[in-house]
């Protein structure tokens, strides 16, 4: 397994509301075997000698929950940058004690234990000291070192932190899925292994007291997670590299004197473009599913759900996104797919992952076509002469002027109930009303495709020759309307006139009928009425 930074969603999400805390008296930083804090806004945390870090309880915004954690107590946005428990806020009246044998052991108001620090076997703590680095430590008598904050890291480190490699020796980043806690494959490799020399592992990444990062390897060479200038050195700023909740990995610096205003500035990332850089494997990557990434002007990824979507959860615009119709592959979604469907183009857009066909060459035409016409598809994707089909769910998306693709999302438009008959009845001068059958059921005989064609064709030339047959539609003229108006006369028992009294034809009478009414669909005036050609088929 390789170096990673632990990561909890739902701490990123409390940071967003968390409330001042009181300023209290310094401490030397010793604190005694037996002492206990209870998450409540009263009791003072645990501070650093000069009373810039505090351990302690954290007081969130939901009302009498709070987060067991260290944070910078000065600063006015008091940044939080390790926490226990798993980041889970814990309730009003739980309690952190310090132990001989236990070391630190977190319970609730009801004395049930939640979590604890994991000592050593068969040691005992003699007291724990808060550090002006900002790491707690329990201390054996010895001033051995029983466990560390700094060892058991969460989303940040601080300068002087060490992460020890337990793997392959390459620092990776990576999602996971939350409820299995599994990691997906990596979006960021240091690429510091070496299966030929062991000696070129590396084997610790190092935040050193100057505000550098990099991983040291077994041969003692150092490789740089990101190279820089050392222009604001630790004796003048606070220094933290911290895994965002969007999965970039960050340098921070703020310096150590401030005023209201003063924030976290940004030194440099890893990756640059998240949206774009996230390569694109298991999981939803940078935002939810069905979402779309792109980069704001501060270069921090925005989620937005494209045309015909919605957030699966409003107060989370970072999440997956639902399509606001259905998409089906019952009969009339197959059948009329043209009359309901159609296309948003969102430029220099792409879902990269989860391809199920690939096409090329390809034009944009021919690119819609297959995707409306096929139940499964969801979106094409055009670019460099190739098209891409996707089903649903989308993954990793992305909108950035280097995609250089279009993406074609398909969306209904109207409910096949709503679709107007595909024939119109049609009324003649003598009593009664000739009602046509929409639904046609076609052969594939050569027979049958000669007498479709055959009858079409000897209506156009009766209708040539039969110039005084009275249009059956008021004053309208169309070569249309016209072989309509002479076939619906066929339909009214001679449709010898067609077929010459072929015998074959005429003892095959019902599909006859049907394949007439099929050529007097395909000629509607009105073309939205003509059926599609899968339709006739």
């Amino acid at each position: 397994m390789a170096c990673a930074l632990p990561h909890h969603p739902l701490f990123h999400f409390l940071l967003l509301f968390l409330l001042p805390f009181s300023i209290v008296a310094r401490t030397n930083g010793t604190v005694a075997v037996g002492t206990s804090i209870t998450a409540n806004n009263k009791d003072t945390p645990w501070l650093s000698p000069s009373g810039v870090f505090a351990f302690g309880f954290k007081p969130l915004q939901e009302k009498n929950l709070f987060l067991l954690s260290i944070w910078y107590y000065k600063i006015p946005d008091q940044t939080i940058f390790w926490y226990g428990h798993d980041g889970v806020p814990v309730s009003i009246g739980s309690k952190l004690g310090l132990t001989v044998d236990r070391g630190l052991v977190l319970s609730d108001p009801q004395g049930k234990e939640l979590w604890n620090s994991q000592l050593i076997l068969n040691n005992n703590v003699a007291h724990g000291f808060m550090n002006d680095t900002g790491n707690f430590v329990p201390v054996r008598n010895d001033s051995v070192n029983l466990w560390e904050s700094f060892k058991n890291p969460t989303d940040t480190m601080l300068p002087t932190q060490i992460m020890e490699s337990n793997g392959d020796g390459n620092l990776v980043l990576n999602t996971r899925d939350i409820p299995s806690n599994f990691a997906y494959d990596a979006y960021y490799n240091g690429s510091t292994s070496d299966y030929f020399n062991s000696s070129n592992f590396g084997y610790r990444v190092i935040f050193d007291d100057k505000g550098v990062m990099y991983i040291l390897r077994k041969n003692n060479k150092i490789f740089y997670i990101k190279p820089q200038g050392m222009l604001f050195p630790t004796i003048e700023y606070f220094h933290r590299a911290t895994l965002d909740f969007d999965g970039v990995f960050t340098q921070y610096y703020h310096p150590k004197t401030f005023n209201s205003s003063t924030k976290w500035t940004h030194i440099w990332s890893q990756l640059d473009n998240i949206c774009v850089d996230i390569g694109g494997g298991e999981g939803s990557e940078a935002c939810g599913f069905n979402s779309i990434c792109r980069l704001n002007d501060n270069q921090r990824p925005d989620c937005k759900c494209p045309p015909g979507y919605s957030l699966f959860d409003s107060n989370n615009t970072y999440g997956s996104c639902k399509p606001n119709f259905t998409q089906s592959c019952l009969e009339d979604d197959i059948n009329f797919a043209e009359d309901i469907y159609d296309f948003e183009t969102l430029i220099n857009t792409d879902w990269p992952t989860f391809d199920y066909e690939h096409f090329s060459p390809a034009i944009e035409a021919q690119c819609k076509m297959s995707c409306i016409n096929d139940c499964f598809c969801a979106v094409a994707i055009l670019g460099e002469g190739s098209y891409w089909k996707k089903k649903l769910p989308l993954s990793n998306g992305r909108e950035d002027n280097v995609v250089n693709r279009h993406a074609f999302l398909k969306f209904r438009k109207r409910d096949p109930r709503t679709l107007p008959s595909p024939l119109v009845p049609e009324t003649k001068k003598n009593p009664g009303t000739l009602i046509l059958v929409g639904s046609v059921l076609l052969g594939s005989s050569m027979f049958i495709n000669f007498v479709l064609i055959g009858a079409i064709c000897q209506g156009f030339f009766l209708i040539h020759h039969k110039k005084s047959i009275k249009s059956c539609h008021g004053n309208h003229s169309a070569v249309e309307t016209n072989l309509r108006c002479f076939a619906y006369e066929q339909l009214e028992g001679r449709l010898n006139t067609l077929v010459e009294n072929n015998m074959e034809a005429l003892n095959d009478w019902k599909r006859l009928e049907r394949f007439l009414m099929v050529a007097i669909w395909c000629i509607q005036e009105d073309p939205s009425l003509r059926p599609t050609m899968r339709k006739v088929t």
